[in-house]
């Protein structure tokens, strides 16, 4: 972990720079505080996105925290209360600001003594439209067929990765300390690798080195929720992740309709072919042949995305969704939440666009992981 230390009219303001890995690099990080034409106070936040970082596809989603006790406690900046060309979603490179104007409105005495973390996510664009859904409803046994499958989906946009370790190690060093969103089997560094150090109250997290780009593991279905509250995200409902695993019926969505999905009921992201069809490995399953015998690191298999550029959506770890379980007979009352995707441990079949896990919202698996939405 890197410092970065800036002056701010004469008061040391200290950014702790987190660990990169993917979370995009965000250069020339500067925060100075200004008074406006109107007498007001603002903060102001530059940083320069490299090029290639986003693009209108895959835009960066870039979000702040912010401490007013010296680093104690930190808090996220609501996009509401912000303007500028940085904040949100941003889909060009080059030099951003990001402008707030509650400095006096975060409980902090000296507004100039505030301290900022600012990071960013790339995430792919999913256009509005039809898709060709095979998932079915309540897991294939809702036999009543109550809940009819979703055929359109609104435009969203969803994480290029799974969630690695070293994301989920800046999270529990902001918000962990007195251990909550951890799991002691989270140290394993073959299936995990993030070490807990220190007392409660005042635990310390890092990553075992190398396993920063892998997806973190062990993490139950809050503990998913409560790390995409944290960046202002949320979780895909289920019938958005199956869009964006086999693309709509034109990939740029209904309003243009001027690219059609070739193979819009694709088993896979990447076709029909099996995962280990003539000896190409595309994702991560079971066993040793794909060069795995646990996780992978995220973006291994760029070569094999979704449609939309997606990686990981199949193998690797299976990914939380919103969605509950429901069944003709349980609906409402179980409380199982759906997983999709398959994962290291699924032989290749279960890595399609049909097989969903279910899972109480409690559990805490070395093959579950989650990935975040917008």
């Amino acid at each position: 972990m890197h410092r970065l230390i800036y002056m701010l009219m004469g008061v040391l303001v200290v950014l702790l720079s987190t660990t990169q890995a993917s979370w995009l690099d965000l250069g020339r990080v500067v925060v100075k505080q200004e008074t406006t034409e109107l007498g007001g106070v603002r903060v102001v936040i530059e940083y320069e996105l490299a090029e290639g970082k986003a693009t209108t596809a895959h835009p960066a989603y870039v979000f702040v925290r912010y401490s007013s006790d010296e680093g104690e406690t930190w808090s996220l900046l609501l996009p509401e209360c912000l303007r500028g060309n940085g904040f949100a979603l941003v889909d060009k490179p080059g030099q951003k600001q990001i402008f707030f104007w509650g400095a006096t409105e975060t409980q902090s005495v000296d507004p100039k003594q505030l301290k900022f973390h600012v990071r960013a996510l790339r995430i792919a664009r999913i256009p509005a439209g039809r898709f060709e859904p095979r998932a079915v409803p309540g897991n294939g046994c809702d036999t009543s067929r109550i809940h009819e499958p979703v055929t359109t989906v609104p435009e969203f946009y969803l994480a290029d990765t799974e969630t690695t370790v070293a994301m989920y190690t800046d999270y529990l060093n902001e918000t962990g300390t007195n251990g909550l969103g951890y799991n002691t089997r989270m140290a394993r560094p073959d299936r995990c690798g993030i070490v807990q150090e220190g007392e409660p109250g005042n635990y310390k997290y890092t990553v075992t080195p190398g396993r920063e780009n892998y997806p973190v593991t062990y993490v139950s279905w809050y503990d998913a929720m409560s790390f995409a509250a944290w960046c202002g995200l949320r979780l895909p409902v289920e019938a958005e992740w199956e869009k964006a695993y086999r693309g709509g019926t034109y990939l740029d969505g209904d309003q243009s309709k001027q690219i059609p999905n070739p193979i819009p009921d694709r088993q896979y992201p990447w076709g029909d072919e099996a995962p280990n069809a003539d000896g190409i490995f595309r994702c991560n399953f079971d066993g040793q042949e794909d060069g795995f015998s646990h996780t992978s690191p995220v973006g291994h298999f760029t070569k094999f995305n979704s449609p939309y550029g997606v990686c990981d959506l199949a193998g690797n770890v299976a990914e939380w969704t919103l969605d509950w379980y429901s069944t003709t007979h349980h609906a409402g009352l179980d409380g199982f939440r759906i997983l999709r995707g398959g994962s290291w441990m699924a032989p290749p079949e279960a890595c399609d666009a049909i097989t969903a896990a279910t899972a109480l919202p409690i559990k805490e698996s070395s093959i579950m992981g989650f990935r975040l939405a917008k």
